[in-house]
């Protein structure tokens, strides 16, 4: 039987990113990918990304979070759960920061500047071609030769990619409404020069402190927001020199400010996270998973 027959879990939101919480924290179980889809599916309880805490495997930590899309592949960063976590985290022990461990690294997460924000430390974004990973050397990836549609008149071109430990393209165009996401998106995300899929944004730089965007997210599909495809577009904007390192984030699920601190090169996310409510899995859900 599955880990999760008839375990608790919260159903969160991060700005219209769907999250599901689970806490095994206290459990020897593990979440498998069939589960993950079982959970995604119409009967369970549909989500973008799937946040499960299991043991802390280093001092320090409060958990290790795995993250599953709801194709139940797994992700190395999801902001917008990350601060769904944090939440649910800080409510429980009553602390306003922890550190937690995930595939992408170490992340800080506190209290934002009010009581319904709260800001995730996504570490240093990395623009090797080899880092993010791209099938071929490109050394400048401000912009790579990448197109859709005729040579001559492609419909999108030349995107920014970069890895805030997930694959991120960005398209810049005039009107992020103007494109049929939902056509392109999966092309994009699976196309050979991205080994490991990527996540395609498309973005448009208002003014040097506001950017709006829309995303086709990896494994997830098209999203009201995704929290590092934020982080991933106000890096990819500040590179080009086109906005400051402190942005305003405008997502069809609403709203983020990404500052990517000069210091030490990590880039920080704030937003809301709200919760709406709490169950438990029908064990009939896992009934087919071996």
């Amino acid at each position: 039987m599955s880990a999760l027959a008839n375990h608790a879990f919260s159903k969160m939101n991060g700005i219209g990113n769907e999250i599901v919480v689970i806490d095994l924290r206290d459990s020897a179980g593990a979440v498998t990918p069939e589960d993950a889809r079982a959970v995604a599916s119409p009967a369970g309880v549909p989500y973008d990304q799937l946040m499960v805490l299991q043991p802390a495997r280093l001092q320090g930590t409060e958990a290790f979070v795995r993250i599953y899309n709801n194709d139940g592949s797994e992700a190395a960063a999801c902001g917008n759960g990350m601060r769904c976590v944090a939440r649910q985290t800080f409510a429980a022990t009553g602390k306003s920061a922890l550190t937690f461990e995930t595939r992408a690294g170490l992340l800080n997460c506190w209290q934002g500047p009010s009581p319904d924000l709260f800001t995730v430390d996504m570490g240093a974004p990395k623009f090797g071609w080899k880092d993010i990973p791209l099938a071929e050397e490109f050394r400048d990836t401000r912009y790579i030769e990448l197109q859709v549609g005729p040579i001559d008149a492609p419909i999108l071109h030349s995107p920014s990619v970069v890895s805030m430990g997930n694959p991120h393209a960005i398209f810049w165009v005039d009107d992020i409404q103007a494109y049929d996401l939902e056509r392109f998106g999966p092309l994009l995300e699976n196309h050979p020069i991205f080994p490991e899929r990527a996540n395609i944004t498309l973005a448009h730089i208002v003014d040097r402190d506001h950017i709006v965007m829309r995303t086709w997210e990896r494994g997830a599909g098209l999203t009201k927001a995704c929290g590092s495809a934020a982080c991933a577009t106000a890096v990819a904007a500040t590179r080009l020199k086109r906005t400051g390192r402190t942005v305003h984030m405008t997502l069809p699920g609403g709203e983020l400010t990404i500052e990517w601190r000069e210091r030490d090169d990590h880039v920080l996310m704030t937003g809301p996270a709200a919760f709406e409510y709490e169950g438990r899995f029908d064990p009939a859900l896992f009934a087919s998973v071996a």
